[in-house]
């Protein structure tokens, strides 16, 4: 599979290569057509770029208004905590994924993908799961993927709860991408990369109007890498994305897009920690990944991790991932001041991967120096559609003035995912020695099940057989697909948004959200696959809101207050996420199950100074979940569950002077569960007639702690500073305080109902400070080169924690120099 996923990558790029030989070939024409509508000493604005006679001027950090039909005010008039990175920030800090975009945001983390939770994005806002809140061009985009930028705009991220804008979504905040589109002005723009860890990456950005009428853009990217301080792990990927306009400069317009991206990858799961609860040798033990500073095993023999350590399977372990998207969007400008917008999307995106997680369960990296190679397998199909009207624009009622967005909106998905194994008819699982115990022993390190904790060899020669302990070949295969777990989803919407202004000083905003969302899902048939297929349906009636008082005592600042929910109906993650409220199970009644519901609470205030050059913001917030879902040793569901973040946030963007930018923010957010359900304790005490059995139950133990991937303290701050008008220097620092991955203990159930918990351990990641640094010069108005060098020291961190098994370990140090052309 390795193979022919590397034969399409190869075709893509040949693909793109053609293309772009044919872009380039109209540069000249397009430039001597530059020079001519430049004559005079006027500037043509190159889509957020001014070039004039001596100089280009990079765009702003600093963003006013978002792109959402659906926003009735500029940032200083909206009462909610938003952060835009803008394009500039994205080219200045070298952020080519979502991933890498979302790190300059503080209160932002990366979750770690596992089992049943596939991998792709998976931000965690103000403590909530985000993978299923992500927008693209304000249109729900949930199929998991690793998402790219070279197409992407800008990245608004909303945080607190916000339903009421975009539907069915967590607590914690959404993301919408916003995308590139036709513009009035002619451009092109290719850039080449060159790095450290076999790093290559080439873009391709050009806008070429055909007439006053109809306007062409095509984004094309490709990227080939390793990754910097790890072993064998390599990322392939290459995009296309034409777009066409018509209507260009005129009241009505219609716009048809197309984006396609396909990638593959080696994928590194991570490091294992270091213990398990079982071998701890404390009482209450906190629990990082295994150090690459000398480790001493239960056996006494002292063992080091190389920095590289990876543990999967290079001949084994591979991810793709292809998405379509396409688009057609009409949009009219009436007299009276009114925008009508239509916008329709069909999206197609198909996942699959086998990658190796480092599995410590049975505690063999302490016991005996070892590692389980746990397999992960997944082959998935996500569709859907929407269609989605809004209508927007301003009115009077007297004296008082309002800004109102109305919204209409018809979806449907579907998806669909299965496993990877050794045998379709039977459902064998691959050959990994999960059925032998213990684990890890002489036979499956010979078997390559397990390895070396301290020297994993990626190269190793597993081979796939029909089961653990024979040595009988047998091809991986997909599993039949009576094992394929199937749901979908169709909702209808309408939401209204005002914005009235009662006063120049005396703003309100309102607005609220009905959604009707129907699910139907289709759990796993069991081999030997013969019984039908039982589908389980739902149908859930929503309604969210949001409220929000401004008050401006001056025309460039606001103080404001407001309130929000968001709700979560069951199943509304098709399986392309990590959901605790999914409807497919044969052991619960899907009547039975609620909407999970997050009620948000802020006040802060926003000004925009230095002739609005530089956005402030500072707020206070809280959020609260109810109906957070829990399930008991019996399979009993029971919605007892209550989560509360409260928190602090000052952010900053924009120009501190003509010459200095600055991007940013902190967060101060402790978090607590204030109620997690509770753990079911069975404990026998004697054997055979004098064998007593005691059951209790007490609170679980994630109670009273932090959210998992919920950092108390986090920073940002990233800076250019123009030395010269053609030379730029800048850079960036991050902060994480400690991240934990999950709470455990171990308990004893005892007579009259007592239980005693004898141990407790929580995994984590350290906190870390990363700094980049980068500088720019522009040879001349065409001609520009750019080096940015990526966690400059060299540090070694983690960036995603696991609840069990591993932690993800980050990049090291990664130095990109870029050539880019402009015409």
């Amino acid at each position: 599979m390795p193979t022919t996923t590397s034969r399409s990558i190869a075709q893509g790029a040949s693909t793109l290569a053609i293309g772009c030989i044919g872009l380039f070939s109209a540069f000249p024409a397009m430039a001597q057509d530059q020079q001519a509508q430049g004559k005079g000493g006027e500037g043509q604005n190159l889509g957020g770029v001014t070039v004039t006679d001596t100089a280009i001027e990079e765009g702003s950090y600093k963003v006013e208004r978002m792109a959402s039909p659906k926003a009735t005010a500029p940032l200083l008039d909206t009462p909610k905590s938003i952060t835009v990175i803008s394009r500039q920030v994205l080219e200045d800090t070298n952020s080519t994924t979502l991933t890498e975009a979302l790190r300059t945001v503080p209160g932002i983390t990366m979750g770690a993908g596992e089992g049943g939770n596939p991998l792709g994005d998976r931000p965690f806002i103000r403590g909530a799961d985000s993978q299923a809140s992500t927008y693209l061009d304000g249109v729900r985009d949930i199929a998991a993927q690793t998402r790219e930028t070279f197409d992407v705009e800008a990245i608004e991220v909303t945080k607190g709860s916000d339903s009421v804008t975009n539907g069915s979504g967590n607590g914690g905040g959404s993301i919408n991408i916003v995308s590139k589109a036709p513009e009035t002005k002619r451009f092109a723009k290719v850039e080449g990369s060159l790095g450290n860890a076999d790093y290559k990456r080439v873009t391709v950005d050009i806008n070429q109007p055909l007439s006053d009428f109809v306007g062409v853009r095509i984004n094309g990217m490709f990227h080939d890498q390793g990754v910097a301080g790890r072993d064998a792990i390599w990322q392939k990927r290459w995009g296309i994305a034409p777009s066409i306009k018509f209507g260009l400069n005129g009241p009505t317009s219609l716009e048809l897009d197309w984006y396609h991206m396909h990638s593959t990858e080696l994928p590194d799961s991570g490091i294992p920690y270091a213990t398990t609860i079982s071998n701890q040798t404390a009482t209450n033990a906190l629990t990082a990944p295994l150090p690459t500073t000398p480790f001493t095993t239960a056996q006494g023999n002292t063992i080091t991790r190389s920095r590289g350590a990876f543990y999967g399977l290079a001949d084994r372990d591979f991810r793709t991932t292809n998405n379509d998207a396409l688009t057609a969007r009409f949009e009219h400008n009436f007299d009276s001041g009114l925008k009508l917008r239509n916008t329709m999307r069909y999206t197609n995106t198909t996942q699959e991967y086998i990658y190796t997680q480092p599995d410590d369960s049975q505690g063999n990296v302490y016991n005996t120096g070892t590692v389980w190679r746990r397999a992960n397998t997944r082959y998935s199909k996500q569709t859907g559609f929407v269609d989605q009207v809004d209508l927007s624009g301003k009115f009077n009622t007297g004296s008082i003035k309002h800004s109102f967005a109305g919204a209409v909106e018809y979806s449907w998905q579907s998806s669909g995912y299965g496993s990877f194994v050794s045998n379709a008819a039977t459902g064998t699982a691959l050959s990994t020695g999960s059925t032998i115990s213990p684990r890890c022993n002489a036979t499956t390190l010979a078997q390559y099940y397990c390895t070396s904790a301290a020297t994993p060899n990626s190269n190793d020669a597993w081979a796939s057989t029909v089961s653990d302990t024979s040595a009988t070949p047998a091809a991986i295969q997909r599993s039949a697909p009576a094992s394929m777990t199937l749901a979908n989803s169709s909702t209808v919407s309408a939401s209204l948004f005002d914005t009235i202004s009662i006063t120049d000083q005396l703003m309100i905003n309102l607005g609220g959200r009905y959604d009707r969302y129907s699910t139907n899902v289709s759990a796993a048939v069991a081999a030997p696959y013969t019984a039908s297929r039982s589908w389980q349906n739902r149908t859930d009636d929503i309604f969210t809101y949001q409220a929000g008082l401004i008050f401006k005592p001056v025309p460039n600042g606001s103080f404001y207050i407001s309130t929000g929910s968001s709700a979560v109906p069951p199943g509304s993650f098709l399986g392309q996420g990590s959901e605790d409220n999914a409807v497919a199970s044969t052991t619960i009644d899907p009547n039975t199950l609620k909407v999970q519901k997050t009620t948000s609470y802020e006040v802060g205030t926003k000004w925009s100074l230095l002739h609005d050059q530089l956005a402030l913001s500072l707020d206070l917030f809280q959020t609260r979940t109810t109906n957070a879902r829990y399930t008991d040793s019996t399979g009993v569901v029971a919605f007892i569950g209550e989560k509360r973040v409260r928190g602090v946030e000052f952010g900053f963007s924009g120009n501190v002077t003509p010459q200095w930018s600055i991007f940013g923010g902190y967060t101060y957010m402790p978090s607590k569960v204030l109620n997690a359900g509770y753990t079911v304790t069975t404990t026998t005490v004697g054997t055979g007639a004098n064998a007593v059995t005691y059951t209790a139950s007490a609170p679980a133990a994630l109670t009273g702690h932090a959210f998992p991937n919920t950092p108390t303290n986090s920073f940002t701050l990233f800076t250019s500073y123009k030395v010269t008008p053609k030379f730029t220097l800048g850079g960036g620092a991050i902060y994480m305080g400690r991240v934990y991955g999950g709470f455990s203990d171990s308990r004893t159930a005892g007579p009259n109902g007592v239980v005693t918990i004898t141990k407790t351990r929580a995994v984590y990641v350290p906190d870390y400070w990363r700094f980049d640094a980068n500088a720019s010069y522009q040879i001349n108005s065409v001609i520009g080169l750019r080096v940015s060098a990526l966690n400059i020291t060299n540090k070694l961190y983690y960036d995603q924690a696991y609840a069990t098994h591993y932690a993800h370990q980050a990049a090291g140090r990664t130095v990109i120099g870029t050539l880019s052309i402009k015409y």
